[in-house]
This record gives structure tokens, sequence and C-alpha cells, in this order.
């Protein structure tokens, strides 16, 4: 059901200035031009092999459709290339593992657990040298300048494209995976170079695994975002371009081409994010169905609840931070069988248009059975008019079953949330679900992933251990606010509009009284959007 609050203004986005907002996925690239609040002009299409492609045909659809290249402030992009690449291992470059904690840590070496073939790939480079910190501040070891001379040696006689250098309680202290960077940067000037405190949270081993995945993709990334670069320039578009994060925020393609591994999961968070921009409704659960899956996520404030688990990316263990996701094998393409008692896993995926029997296929979908029964007006009715009303009924019960138990996995209490349905499957939901107090199928719910996109602001996080009992909590809370404020100025926010968006205490168990370990993640507006408003050039 369309939202009353369509209009309404989602945590200070800027009004009267256009903004596109593409998102690629699996199945479907979408697009949409906004001018403010509203929604001018929307493009939904099957993704292309060549993502590129897509990306400047959506680009066409729009200009098509109105989109002044003159008016366009900024162009906002959510991709699945860096996942992908991990996930399919390919585009990755050969990447050596520092890491900074002996004589701790010798029993397990980097990429301990990784699959044979990725770590294969990335060439199984590892060196231990002496140094880190303890949890506590007091220092393991000092660094050992034979050891990085060494280090050196060895790298510059190797095929090495990059290297991620982890320190032990770096998020603590920073400073020997800073020192070893400057001295390989001044021997090896080409290098790639990943700091893993910049990119993963404490935890040494996770926190290692996702500095090497980010340091393999470094290359890709100048890649990918000189084809972005390249695709706006194809159609006049002399405006700047940021990409999403996996925690439903941007950053710009500078940030991007440092950290590409941060958008690890932005379809999703883009989607959330769209969710509560078309019903200006903050806390609620949305489920974003595709053509394969549906995604079932909690927004809190307007951003995607984040996992506070360990996350496996193409069989990698990581901390990132990433959106706690339920999916499900419940999609438009989902094969029916059983009468309608059984809907999914198994899907046709973007073949659908093909393969369903509402479009001249065999296959007996999930869509067959919403057109079928009058609920979605595609392809051609007649073909589905024959089947029988139990299998119709027995599938639209199947999938309300499997959409409520997936509500009722993700809720965080007991009391009832709304529940906002988006994507192209949207209409495969029904009007009411248990455990929900309101079901909203907002307009223009097809495109959320790319409106939510296009809304987005720039975001930071930071996080540290620390005492409350020797510096007081506001003075370690201001500490690490400051951390995560320089972080989202990096990625290009306005100083001025940045403000706090969560924070997380946690007391660390086995240690003095007032030992905490603190997360502050902050948002502001897009800088770049600030000065175009004020009409500077960006």
């Amino acid at each position: 059901m369309p939202s009353k609050h369509n209009n309404r203004q989602i945590n200070g986005a800027l009004s009267n200035r256009m903004r596109i907002g593409i998102d690629v996925g699996g199945t479907h690239t979408d697009a949409v031009l906004l001018d403010g609040d509203s929604v001018l002009a929307s493009h939904k299409a099957l993704t292309s092999a060549d993502v590129t492609t897509g990306i400047q045909d959506a680009l066409k659809a729009l200009t098509c459709q109105g989109a002044d290249p003159e008016k366009v402030d900024a162009v906002m992009i959510g991709t699945t290339q860096f996942t992908n690449a991990v996930v399919e291992r390919r585009e990755l470059s050969k990447v050596a593992a520092v890491r900074v904690g002996l004589p701790s840590g010798r029993g397990l070496p980097p990429m301990v657990g990784w699959p044979e073939d990725i770590a294969a790939i990335l060439g199984k480079h590892h060196f231990e040298l002496h140094g880190g910190f303890l949890y506590d501040g007091r220092a393991i070891a000092p660094l050992d300048p034979t050891e990085i001379d060494a280090l050196i040696t060895e790298l510059q006689a190797s095929d090495v494209k990059a290297v991620a250098i982890t320190s032990a309680f770096s998020p603590m202290n920073a400073e020997p995976e800073q020192q070893i960077a400057k001295a390989l940067k001044a021997a090896l000037p080409d290098l790639g170079i990943v700091l893993s405190h910049r990119i993963g949270r404490v935890g040494l081993l996770e926190r290692e695994n996702a500095a090497l995945l980010n340091a393999s993709l470094l290359a890709f990334a100048d890649r990918v975002v000189d084809a972005f670069q390249d695709s706006l320039a194809k159609f006049d578009l002399n405006c700047p371009i940021f990409v999403s994060q996996n925690d439903g925020t941007l950053m710009d393609v500078t940030f991007v081409r440092e950290f590409p591994a941060l958008t690890f999961a932005s379809g999703p968070t883009n989607s959330l994010r769209g969710a509560a921009k078309l019903t200006g409704i903050e806390d609620a659960i949305v489920i974003d169905i595709g053509g394969t899956t549906s995604d079932i996520g909690i927004l809190r404030t307007g951003f995607p609840r984040e996992s506070n688990m360990v996350v496996e990316v193409g069989g990698v263990r990581t901390n990132f931070r990433m959106p706690d996701l339920l999916a499900i094998g419940l999609g438009g393409g989902s094969v029916v069988s059983d009468n309608g008692n059984n809907v999914g896993p198994q899907s046709v995926g973007h073949q659908l248009v093909s393969e369903g029997i509402a479009f001249g296929g065999s296959t007996l979908t999930a869509t067959d059975i919403v057109v079928a029964a009058g609920l979605k007006d595609v392809g051609d009715a007649s073909l589905v008019a024959d089947l029988p009303k139990y299998t119709v009924a027995n599938g639209l019960a199947t999938i309300k079953e499997l959409l409520e138990r997936g509500v009722r996995k993700m809720k965080p209490s007991a009391d009832p949330l709304p529940i906002i349905l988006v994507g192209g499957g949207a209409v495969l939901a029904p009007t009411s679900l248990a455990n929900g107090s309101q079901v909203f199928r907002p307009e223009h719910s097809g495109v959320a992933n790319a409106i939510g996109a296009a809304i987005a602001q720039i975001g930071g996080e930071a996080e540290r251990f620390t005492s409350y009992t020797e510096i007081g909590r506001d003075a370690a809370l201001a500490l690490v606010t400051a951390d995560a404020r320089a972080v989202a100025v990096q990625a290009g926010a306005d100083p001025e509009s940045i403000r706090v968006n969560d924070i997380e205490e946690v007391a660390i168990p086995y240690m003095d009284a007032g030992s905490m370990r603190v997360r502050v993640k902050v948002v502001g507006e897009v800088a770049a959007l600030k000065q175009a408003q004020a009409g500077e050039a960006p």
C-alpha cells in the first residue's frame, strides 16, 4: 500500500538538488533521478555481463526521461563488483600479509582457515615481525629495523602488488603499522598498502583477513573507478561520483580506491535506506524481495542494524561492519512445486522472462502464482488461467509462511514493528504479516535500492579500548568520536553537518573496572552537494 509519507525528507537530505542513484544487483540494475526528495524518473533492467555497460544504459535511459547533465550535482552508485570479485576469485592481486606481533601469535599464521583457492591466488606471502601492543596499551616488543629491511628486500624481489599490515591491537595504537607503511612507501612507492586499523575492528585474525581482501582489490578498484568516471563523461556528467558503503553511507571515489572492500553487501543496505526514505519510517522491518532471494533487515534510526557476528566473505572470516540480514530463498523467479506447498529456494533468476509460465515458458514460479491470483499484471495472464485454484492458494500461503518465519527470526523484540516491502518482487508479499504492526508497500518500492544510494550520507566509524575510570566517559567518547569524524571527512563529508548516529559501549570482562570497548559511528551530508547548493565548484 502506498505510504502517506512519500515526500517526507529523511535525515536531512538536501532539497532542490538533482541526483542520480544507481544500484547494480546480481539480477537487475536500477536507477533513479531525484530532484530534492522527488523521484523524477526511474529505470530497471537486467544486469549486463559488462557492469559498466549496464550503468551506461541506465544513464542513457534517465537522460531520455529528462535528466539534464548540467543540473545533476552527483551520481551515487551501489555495486556488487568487489563482492563478486572475491566470491568468483577474479580480478584479485598478489598480496603480502605483514603481521606485527611477535613473539605472540606464532601458532596461527596469516590466512589460517582460508579456502585454498583464494589463498593461492593472493600468493601466501607471509611475514611476521616483532612489535605491537597488548589490549591495555603495553608494548609486546619494539619494532626491529633489521626485520623491516629484510621485508623490503623480499618484497622487491617478489611479484606482490600490495601489502596488508596488521599489528596487534592497532585500533588502540596504530604506530607500528604506520611506521612500517612509511618505510615501505619510501622503498616501494608503487606498492599498494592497507593498514588494518583503518579497515577492520578489534580482533586480529578477522581484521587481518579484512585488510588482505581489501589489499587484493586495490588494482581492480582503480579500474572500476576509472570505468565509472568514463561512463559519466560519455553523458557529459561533470559531477562527483560516490559509491555506497555496507553501512548505508557513501564514500567518494578517492576513498573507494583505498577501501573497495567497504562496498561488500552495500546493495541490501541501499534497499533499507531507500525504504526509510520512501515511508518516513526509521524503525521497521524491511523485506527486500528480488528475483532469487528475499533479504530481511532491521531499520534502526533510519540505518540498517549492524551484525555483531563474524562475517564470511567468499569463505574468509572478517570483522567488517556489515548489515544484519537474513536471506531466504524466495523471489520472483522461485520455482513452485508440490502443488504450491513448496516455493524456492531454486530459482530461474533473470531467466524468469523466458522460463516463467506467464512469459511463455514451462516452469511454474512465484510470479506465476501472483499473476494467476490477479495480484500482478505482468506477462500474459491467460497463460496461467488454468492453474488449479488449490495450487495458487497453497503457493500464496507458502510465500506468506516463508516471510513470516523470516520476520520472527529477525524481529528485535516481542513488540510488533512496521514492515516495509521493497524490491521488484515486493508484490509477492501479502498485505498483512504476523508480527508486523502494519505493512507498507510504498510507491517506487521496486527501485528502493537506487533511491537508497541517491539519498545516502557520508559515514565514518572508529573503535578503541579505553578506561572510563582513568579519563572519564565523556572524554573517552570525545576521543573516539573525533576519530570517526576524521574518517567521515576523508570519505567526503561536510564537517559542519556531521552528527553521531550510533554509540556502542561494551564492558571488557576480566579487566579493571571501567575498561570499555567503544565504537562510534557518525554521518554527515555530502560536502560536494553542499557546495553545489551554495553555487560553488565541487
